[in-house]
This record gives C-alpha cells, sequence and structure tokens, in this order.
C-alpha cells in the first residue's frame, strides 16, 4: 500500500514527488511513468528558458508561481550544480502598432513585481547588435537551463528519500475501493490511499478514469523549431522574442540560445492530430477523431482562423518562418537556419471554446488531477509542487 501514486515522470510529477517527499519524509511513494525515461514529452522537448513571469494575469497562479519558481529554480540549479544561466531578454516592438502593446507588457511587468526596463532601439542594439527594432523591454530574471537535468536531479532526490519511480509502467484503469485505490497498469497492481495526476498529455483522460470531470480536453499544439547554423550563433547572445499579440495565446516565433550554446528559432504553433505528435505526418486515429468532434475546436478554430492560416503556412513553408525571423534580425536568410525538433503543447480547452489561461488543478476524493500546466509549468514545476503538497494531508 502506497500513500501517495504519482502518475506523470514529466517534471511537475516530479516536482510534486520531491515536495510530499519533503513535507511526509516517511511516506511510502511511488512515480509512475508510461515511458523508458523521466521528462519524455513536454519536458523534454520544451525551450529551456527559465520563465520571468511577465505575460501572465496579476494575481493568476501562473503569474505568482512563475515569479516564485524563477528564484526556486535558480536556488535548486545552484545548490546541485545544475547548468544555468539568468542571462535576461529583450522583447522589442518591430511596428508602430506594437509599441503600445509593449507598454502594456512592461506595466504588467511592474503589477507582477519583476525587474523590468524599457529601452530604446538603440539601448537593444547594445545588448542584441543584430536586433532591428523600434523599442524594447529589458527582463532582467528570465534564464535558461537543462529541464531534463533538473528532472534527473528531481528523481534522484525523490529515491534517496525513499521514493519509488516505475518507468515503463502504463496506467490503463483506475478502481476506487472503500480506503484506498487501485492502479491497473502494464506491470500490474499499485494500491494507494491517494492519487496524484500529473499526465500532461493524458491528463484529461486520466482524470476521466478516476471519476473526475475536467470540463476542459486536453489539445495538442505542435511547436516546430529551426536552429541557427553554428557560424551563424552570433547573430544572437541571449533571447530575443516578439511583442506577444494579445488576441493570441501563443508567444510568436523568437530566439532561444540554449545552455549548450545553440540557438533555437521558433516555435510556431500548429494543432496536432496526435497527442505526442511531434512530426508533420504523426497521426492517432482516436486521438484525431476526439479532436474533431470536440466543439470547443471550432469555436477556438473561428475565432482565431487568421493567426491559424499563418501558423500552418509556417509550418509547410520555411520561407515564410524565416521572413518571421527576419522581422527580428533582418540578416538572417534562410540557408542560415536548419530544421530542430518539436515539442508537443498539452493546452486545456473549454468547451465554448476558451483556453484554459491559468493552471488548473482538481481536486476529488483522494485524488488531484493537474488538467492544465502548460508553459511555465517548468519553470514553476518547484512552487507547483509545494503548492500541490500543501492541498493534500496524510491521514
Amino acid at each position: 500500500m502506497y500513500d501517495f501514486a504519482i502518475i506523470g515522470g514529466g517534471i511537475v510529477g516530479l516536482a510534486t514527488g520531491m515536495a510530499l517527499m519533503e513535507k511526509y519524509p516517511h511516506a511510502r511513494l511511488v512515480v509512475l511513468e508510461k515511458e523508458s525515461s523521466l521528462a519524455y514529452h513536454q519536458t523534454g522537448h520544451n525551450s529551456g528558458v527559465i520563465h520571468s513571469g511577465i505575460y501572465y494575469k496579476p494575481g493568476s497562479l501562473k503569474a505568482r508561481l512563475c515569479r516564485e519558481g524563477s528564484q526556486s529554480i535558480v536556488e535548486f540549479c545552484q545548490k546541485y550544480n545544475i547548468a544555468h544561466e539568468v542571462c535576461g531578454k529583450v522583447i522589442v516592438a518591430t511596428q508602430e502598432k506594437e509599441l503600445p502593446l509593449l507598454e502594456n507588457l512592461y506595466q504588467r511587468g511592474l503589477e507582477n513585481g519583476l525587474k523590468v526596463a524599457k529601452i530604446t532601439a538603440e539601448q537593444v542594439k547594445e545588448i542584441e547588435p543584430y536586433v532591428t527594432c523600434l523599442a524594447g523591454i529589458q527582463v532582467f530574471t528570465t534564464g535558461i537551463v537543462d529541464y531534463r537535468q533538473v528532472c534527473q536531479k528531481y528523481g534522484e532526490l525523490i529515491q534517496s528519500q525513499g521514493g519509488e519511480i516505475c518507468l515503463g509502467t502504463k496506467v490503463e484503469k483506475i478502481i476506487a475501493t472503500d480506503n484506498s485505490q487501485i492502479l491497473e497498469t502494464n506491470k500490474g497492481k499499485f494500491e494507494t490511499k491517494f492519487i496524484i495526476n500529473c499526465a500532461g498529455l493524458y491528463s484529461d483522460r486520466i482524470a476521466k478514469l478516476g471519476n473526475a470531470n475536467p470540463e476542459a480536453k486536453i489539445i495538442p499544439f505542435r511547436g516546430e523549431y529551426y536552429e541557427l547554423v553554428p557560424e551563424k550563433r552570433y547573430f544572437v547572445k541571449g533571447l530575443i522574442y516578439p511583442v506577444p499579440n494579445p488576441a493570441f495565446p501563443f508567444l510568436g516565433v523568437h530566439f532561444t540560445r540554449m545552455i549548450d550554446g545553440s540557438v533555437h528559432a521558433g516555435p510556431n504553433a500548429v494543432l496536432s492530430l496526435k497527442r505526442e505528435g511531434y512530426k508533420k505526418t504523426d497521426f492517432d486515429l482516436r486521438d484525431f477523431s476526439e479532436i474533431i468532434a470536440y466543439p470547443g475546436l471550432w469555436k477556438l478554430a473561428a475565432k482565431y482562423a487568421d493567426e491559424g492560416i499563418q501558423e500552418i503556412i509556417r509550418s509547410f513553408s520555411k520561407a515564410a518562418f524565416v521572413r518571421s525571423l527576419q522581422q527580428l534580425i533582418p540578416e538572417v536568410q534562410a540557408e542560415d537556419v536548419v530544421p530542430a525538433g518539436a515539442g508537443v503543447r498539452a493546452q486545456a480547452l473549454m468547451n465554448d471554446g476558451k483556453l484554459v489561461d491559468d493552471f488548473l488543478i482538481i481536486q476529488a476524493k483522494n485524488t488531484l488531477h493537474v488538467c492544465n500546466a502548460p508553459s511555465p509549468a517548468a519553470t514553476s514545476s518547484i512552487e507547483i509542487g509545494r503548492a500541490i503538497a500543501e492541498q493534500i494531508s496524510l491521514s
């Protein structure tokens, strides 16, 4: 009999396990991960950015946990000698119509208690010499890290405190009894007093297995990247972002220097026809049927039709993708970038077509379901784990 069973070995599941073992050092805890390694999906395919929290609605979970998490993740990396860098970033306006949006974003940064500064085009050039813009914001607390390494350390800490991690273990059924719950997996049964669902792209399905109603469906969006060829990495010193369109839920293509020195450009955001569809050709009939039949998707598509078409064009046209990059750095040419990997974002969508824009945590009897934890969940992971642990008492 376990006290806690966590479904999902991504960064949120592992951070939750770590927080629970800190709170209840004598508890019996197991993390069940269906893949052969930790951080296999969203965590292992993200851009490696330690976000500041500038984009998020003041007072939201995202804003608070990201601001706090950007500090705690850096302290964690310092403590365990994990390579990271607080390099800061610039967000730039390249068109006159973006200047009011840039000002709004700056004010939001101040509301969220962040260290931010308005800077001129000339000051942007001092930070990023190849950027052409009208004005910018410097965000000082943004950084970079390899979240796979962070997850490995989370996992080591769980195990060092007596927790278990079971890889290649897929949850197929949840059976509630009077005093416990039984997780039926491809590797046998696990009995537990409490379940924490951190299954990411499958969190809504796991919630339904546990007879909970998440009131939202996970819609997978693939983000495709290019990277600068090594001899052109000098174009980018740190992180360069455009002003996001406030009417669109994604940040737009940007430049990110990774902790290994490579520079990624992207991502776009296109509907994936498979929940773990990292390639354009990936297709799963069940996933596709669920997505297409969901009314919320069609309402979302109608609302963002123009933006969605542009994202699809960028997906199939390198020239269109490069033109987006040239809005930030005009000198970038098609031969300067090569295709890099892609990630798939688990985005919760309501039936009415509204995107769930905050972290969504649903509590039911002896279970807790994390049903929306896209970016900045990796940055916020330590704080999300602590917040979940605070909601759970060991009776």
